[in-house]
């Protein structure tokens, strides 16, 4: 099968690869760069443990073709390790609340949490109920992982 090249940023990095046109993001980044933080989940788009960051918006990396990413910027949970190699306050956050229970959608909840802060700095339990309801969580732990965004979102304040 034919493959086309494809330049994109990938946690901060200009990454070029050789993908199949078929080829999804999620398997992709798991399968060809070894970034496993991202789950595969239903494959259906309905879980959302696939989330990656496109452009700073969450996405089902599951849906999306790889060549998409064409001059675009994706972020995965790997791409939130600060810079000194500790992790992101939303990491700590969760880690401090007990947020990751079996850990499955815990990458995902993350990534889509970074969005919605990036939006709103100061969110209340609605507005991050509505902004995670695209990722189940199996465990149904959600309020742990509330607390941990509203923790997060207070450490930013």
């Amino acid at each position: 099968m034919s493959t086309v090249e494809l330049s994109f940023k990938l946690n901060g990095q200009e990454t070029t690869v050789s993908v199949s046109p078929d080829t999804l993001m999620v398997d992709l980044l798991r399968e060809g760069l070894g970034l496993t933080g991202t789950k595969a989940g239903c494959r259906e788009g309905e879980c959302g443990a696939c989330t990656v960051l496109v452009d700073g918006t969450p996405v089902n990396s599951c849906l999306m073709p790889a060549i998409k990413a064409q001059g675009r910027e994706v972020t995965t949970i790997e791409g939130l390790e600060m810079a000194d190699g500790t992790l992101a306050p939303l990491q700590e956050a969760f880690m401090g609340e007990g947020a990751a229970q079996c850990g499955f959608c815990t990458p995902a909840m993350i990534l889509t949490a970074t969005a919605l802060l990036k939006e709103n700095q100061d969110p209340d339990e609605g507005e991050i109920r509505h902004a995670l309801s695209g990722v189940i969580c199996r465990c149904t732990g959600y309020r742990k992982i509330v607390q941990a965004v509203q923790t997060a979102a207070k450490a930013r304040s």
